[in-house]
């Protein structure tokens, strides 16, 4: 059986187009550490799970995510402490922010868990970022969770976590990979095995990828799923183009670095993900954000709120693989 611990795999050396310097504007064979541009995102995203923490009555609990801000220091630390009253998870729209990203955590912990009750031993988080699901969440015995993403982000993780000293629940396999690149292999290289059911972990990564890469990312998953695989992803619809257009001018003249968003992600979509996966063979099924955070009760905002649009325009979306699985 698994022992609690983490493989070690060998990190890709970033050489030609993988080492091209950061810029604010994406690229196509754009790089980042935790601190630069989608990187930083991660970050955005800990702190708001840190607050959720906090609650009296939060609906998800990441006791890491405040470890992953004060190491990283600067605004990720100061909002922690209130001392960045400019930062957005400080404003009306921050308050709605974090209690999305409760609930979002929550949906896609059950999510994992319920992979896991149905016989599932192959978890594969894709752009893992800062998630620490590995360390704490209760994994079945032979469970393996594979974290993908970049070099330098999964580098800042590992120092946290072992600065603390803890150790994952389950075997954890950290692979160092650009899902812009052949990630199926590093997989695969890594120990995945294609012929038994898998669950896969897209949270908060499509609005990264142009629409070529979000169908690419589709049909890596769905040719490395075998029957009875789960997958699970959010997804945001697309923004009328005058809209998304004065959004990033508004952002652009701001001139804060620190608080970049419509600089960083694709206003694209290959197709509704359950629509997508429903004609390949999945049973899906789609949830509106909103619906969700009434579920778990917490408010949604109204057309007033400068986060309605956040809400009423992002789905989480589960599916399972039709046919049986031979574990």
């Amino acid at each position: 059986s698994a022992k609690p611990t983490t493989r070690r795999c060998p990190a890709p050396r970033l050489t030609g187009k993988c080492a091209r310097s950061l810029a604010v504007m994406r690229s196509e064979w754009d790089t980042w550490d935790i601190t630069t541009s989608v990187g930083s995102t991660a970050l955005f995203v800990a702190d708001a799970r840190a607050l959720e923490a906090r609650k009296p009555d939060p609906v998800a609990v990441d006791e890491y995510a405040e470890s992953f801000c004060y190491a990283a220091g600067g605004r990720w630390a100061d909002v922690l402490d209130g001392k960045d009253p400019d930062n957005n998870l400080m404003t009306e729209f921050g308050i709605h922010f974090i209690n999305y990203q409760g609930a979002r955590t929550k949906y896609f912990d059950e999510f994992l868990m319920a992979a896991a009750r149905a016989g599932v031993r192959q978890m594969v988080i894709l752009a893992a970022g800062l998630d620490s699901r590995a360390y704490r969440l209760d994994w079945p015995e032979g469970t393996v969770v594979y974290e993908l993403d970049l070099p330098r982000v999964l580098e800042f993780k590992h120092d946290v976590l072992e600065q603390r000293g803890d150790r994952p629940r389950v075997e954890r396999v950290p692979i160092a990979c650009d899902l812009r690149d052949d990630w199926q292999k590093a997989l695969r290289d890594n120990g995945f095995d294609p012929g038994r059911p898998a669950a896969f972990l897209a949270e908060g990564l499509l609005i990264y990828l142009p629409a070529t890469g979000q169908a690419a990312l589709f049909e890596g998953i769905d040719t490395l799923s075998a029957p009875g695989s789960f997958v699970g992803l959010e997804e945001g619809e697309p923004m009328p183009e005058p809209v998304w257009e004065a959004a990033k001018a508004a952002e652009r003249a701001a001139g804060d670095s620190g608080n970049l968003f419509f600089q960083l992600i694709y206003n694209e979509q290959v197709a509704p993900a359950a629509r997508w996966f429903g004609d390949r063979g999945w049973d899906a099924t789609p949830t509106p954000l909103g619906d969700y955070l009434r579920e778990v009760g917490r408010p949604v905002p109204g057309p007033e709120s400068e986060a309605f649009g956040m809400v009423r325009t992002n789905t989480l979306v589960t599916a399972t693989k039709r046919g049986l699985p031979d574990h």
